[in-house]
């Protein structure tokens, strides 16, 4: 991601946030929404500068759909609303967390996430670290296809 190309659809984003934003090469920032008070990721959007200008002065998660071409606002069509609590960037500003208070499912499959759905590793911490004498914190575990954590 790079702080180009310039947005491609007018936007009313303070220019000292558009500045600092890192965009694909379609203009967009990978945008998370989270639960803000017990932390769940409920989904991943997208979203260009005006998106994220209607984010943070209506209160409601705006995205930019890239198969459609358009603006949707959650919760428009199904109800579940995402109501906005906080917008930071992340450390080099090319992703947004949106930490909302989610009204009914997050994902269009009616499941609660986005990630409810196709879990590929559960309690991955416990697995095989029995007994480990190794530096456990980066060791990993050859059997369940978990990498050890590069530090």
């Amino acid at each position: 991601m790079t702080s180009t190309p310039t947005p491609s659809r007018p936007s009313g984003l303070d220019p000292e946030i558009a500045a600092r934003l890192r965009r694909s090469a379609d203009g967009l920032v990978p945008a998370i929404a989270q639960q803000y008070d017990t932390g769940e990721v409920l989904m991943l959007g997208w979203m260009d500068d005006e998106a994220l200008h209607r984010t943070l002065t209506t209160g409601r998660c705006t995205y930019w759909s890239r198969s459609r071409q358009e603006y949707w606002v959650k919760g428009d069509t199904s109800g579940h609303f995402q109501w906005v609590r906080s917008v930071a960037l992340d450390c080099d500003a090319d992703t947004v967390l949106v930490k909302v208070d989610q009204v009914g499912a997050a994902c269009h499959t009616g499941d609660r996430t986005c990630f409810d759905a196709d879990v590929l590793v559960k309690d991955a911490g416990d697995a095989g670290n029995a007994g480990d004498t190794g530096d456990a914190g980066n060791a990993g575990d050859a059997g369940s296809g978990v990498p050890a954590v590069d530090q």
